[in-house]
């Protein structure tokens, strides 16, 4: 069972802004950061889950990671966004890893998400039982 991570996508304001980091990106997709993270060979096959206005939204597979030679490490993902079912999740720094458990599950295909919800009103419209 794969290990997942969640990162937040910093600078997207809307779903729009999140799709179109990957409308024209080469195949695969490169994220860098400074430290590689300790179970990155558990996380290769697993998936990096975005985080837009406080909750999980969708998910790219993880090929994997690789030095760039200055000391950072490339994340390198597929090139596809996949929408996944919207689940509260508290902004955080960096990223965070994610157990196969507690991941949400992909929407179905010609399954409609609709917009993303702020996380405020998807925690309480969660708590009445509505999502």
């Amino acid at each position: 069972m794969p290990l997942h991570m969640t990162k937040i996508a910093f600078g997207a304001k809307s779903w729009d802004d999140l799709a179109g980091w990957y409308e024209n990106s080469p195949n695969p997709k490169l994220l860098t950061t400074k430290y590689r993270p300790t179970r990155h060979a558990e996380m290769v096959g697993g998936s990096l889950f975005w985080i837009l206005n406080h909750s999980l939204v969708a998910r790219s597979p993880i090929i994997c990671f690789s030095e760039t030679g200055d000391g950072r490490w490339h994340i390198e993902l597929e090139a596809k966004l996949i929408r996944v079912h919207q689940q509260r999740k508290r902004a955080h720094q960096g990223w965070r890893y994610l157990k196969e458990e507690n991941a949400p599950a992909d929407l179905a295909e010609g399954e409609d998400a609709g917009d993303v919800l702020p996380g405020k009103l998807a925690g309480k419209l969660e708590r009445l039982g509505l999502i």
